[in-house]
């Protein structure tokens, strides 16, 4: 049985206006606008694959989030990945990695959002990414690594698209990722834009940083400096103690209004995770819309969702589609409501946890339940220690 949804279908259609308002913003370029139209083509032949599937009884997302490495050259507050993965475990061997990508390209997947840690660690990563031009790469970096050579090989793959980590002002992305952070990010800016690369920025929305992002001034200044690419995802309070990070509601309700307003008016594209959600119909996670993958090849609902049953070391991508708890979330009726402004599967951690464990444990990636981490942040054990006996050895 698939899982197409509405909100499914929906998502896919995003993804082509994405690209389409790519090609208005930039058809001053010529080379820009061929680009996009490749990537339009492709994108359109996925799809088409992607539907023979879903005749087959396959539900395959567009869209893959995919934690290449757990490595990292900062050390940011409240990094989901730092606070919610164990990091004593060994990352896919690159001919492991080759393999997913090969089996996620010919189901369709035909956009990847490559996050870490910090991706460009992974030595091999735009050896990767030049293997598979069909897929459209979202790398997600914090830029400090984004020097001559880099940009060199990423004007060589147009398919690959960089995202640099920032938090609004010098102040504010200091305070956070660490003391030169932002001057990094602006010298990458610098180097991207001098080299017509088509790049965009990442900032995660807390109740701080809110009005300085979503200041028209401050995003005009951006796009000055070359950026047409503004993914904004609100903050999750993963570390104990950062609820009050949590955008406010009335600055939820006010978010719609700004994005309706910018999409109108500045020549960039905006994303807003998960406000464009809400939009969908709800939560995209556990392969209605999205999965991720970790460094080490668990399959999880999404990256605030760290939970799996399958390991991609073993299983096909297709099995791992139909692995037991991606489905148990697909067809449990439970709405993951995201009104709010915040991460459903987050909210609902405790019932995927069940979920889980319901399995008898029974996995290469069993994750300790969230309400177990302590107050320093970092995870516990309950849970692992509770289905220790059906746990299969790393």
């Amino acid at each position: 049985m698939t899982q197409t949804q509405p909100g499914a279908l929906a998502f896919e259609a995003t993804i082509f206006q994405e690209i389409r308002a790519a090609a208005r913003i930039t058809f001053a370029d010529p080379r820009f606008a061929m680009r996009a139209a490749r990537l339009l083509l492709r994108q359109r032949r996925a799809a088409r694959v992607r539907a023979q599937h879903e005749t087959a009884g396959l539900h395959v997302p567009p869209f893959v989030i995919y934690s290449i490495t757990d490595r990292c050259n900062l050390d940011c507050d409240g990094c989901y990945d730092k606070l919610l993965h164990r990091h004593d475990r060994t990352e896919l061997p690159d001919e492991h990695v080759r393999r997913i990508l090969r089996e996620m390209r010919d189901l369709g997947v035909s956009v990847m959002l490559l996050a870490g840690g910090e991706p460009l660690l992974r030595e091999s990563l735009l050896d990767f990414t030049a293997e598979f031009p069909e897929i459209l790469f979202l790398l997600f970096t914090n830029g400090s690594l984004i020097d001559d050579a880099v940009i060199d090989r990423l004007r060589s793959q147009r398919h690959v698209v960089p995202v640099l980590s920032i938090e609004g002002d010098e102040t504010l992305t200091d305070r956070r990722r660490g003391r030169g952070t932002y001057d990094h990010v602006m010298a990458a800016m610098a180097r991207l834009r001098k080299r017509r690369v088509f790049f965009g920025t990442s900032t995660t929305l807390t109740s701080e940083n809110y009005d300085l992002h979503l200041d028209s001034s401050h995003l005009r200044d951006l796009i000055g400096r070359g950026c047409r690419l503004f993914y904004s995802i609100n903050y999750v309070p993963v570390q104990p103690g950062t609820e009050h990070l949590q955008l406010r509601p009335e600055q939820v309700h006010d978010l719609e209004r700004r994005l309706v307003q910018f999409r109108k008016s500045l020549p960039a594209i905006f994303i807003a995770f998960p406000h464009d959600e809400i939009a969908l119909g709800g939560c995209l996670a556990a392969g209605r819309g999205f999965i991720h993958i970790n460094a080490y090849g668990d399959v999880e609902p999404c990256p605030f969702s760290p939970y799996s049953d399958t390991n991609l070391a073993g299983t096909s991508f297709a099995d791992a589609l139909d692995s037991p708890l991606l489905q148990k979330i697909l067809r449990s009726g439970v709405v993951l409501d995201e009104t709010d402004g915040q991460c459903a599967l987050w909210k609902k951690r405790d019932w995927v946890c069940r979920l889980l464990l319901e399995e008898g444990g029974d996995g290469e990636a069993l994750r300790a339940s969230p309400e177990a981490i302590s107050a320093e942040g970092r995870q516990g054990s309950a849970v692992e220690q509770e289905a220790a006996p059906a746990r299969v050895d790393e």
